[in-house]
């Protein structure tokens, strides 16, 4: 197994990796939309949904793969209402022929108050 991790490296005090490559899989954790200045969520939901998959993206390519790669998702949102705004904005980045598989559930509460995390599998080429 191999840590991946994006350009802030690992996640201080962290007990885990924001990736795990194992062979051609990578199990990425789940990403919020943090502003990078104030590491908090951005307070528009769609901002905080295009700074995870950013997060997501930039750990795919770390590893050497795209977001074209992944087959999987799971989202957790704090409010099911969002789930229209989520999909409007997950469809302009998951617009190959055969989108990933994916889960979306309604939590209690995410990690600093977040509206929405991402996580990931993929299926690295080459």
């Amino acid at each position: 197994m191999e840590a991946i991790f994006g350009m802030s490296g690992p996640v201080a005090g962290a007990p885990y990796s924001p990736a795990v490559k194992e062979g051609n899989l990578l199990f990425v954790s789940g990403q919020l939309g943090l502003d990078p200045e104030t590491k908090r969520p951005y307070e528009d939901f769609a901002a905080q949904t295009e700074g995870a998959i950013a997060g997501l993206k930039t750990l795919l390519e770390a590893a050497g793969g795209s977001l074209h790669d992944v087959v999987k998702t799971t989202v957790f949102l704090a409010d099911l209402g969002q789930f229209a705004a989520l999909n409007e904005i997950y469809a302009r980045h998951f617009d190959g022929p055969v989108r990933p598989a994916r889960s979306t559930f309604q939590v209690a509460a995410l990690p600093l108050g977040a509206a929405v995390e991402i996580e990931a599998i993929a299926v690295l080429k080459g």
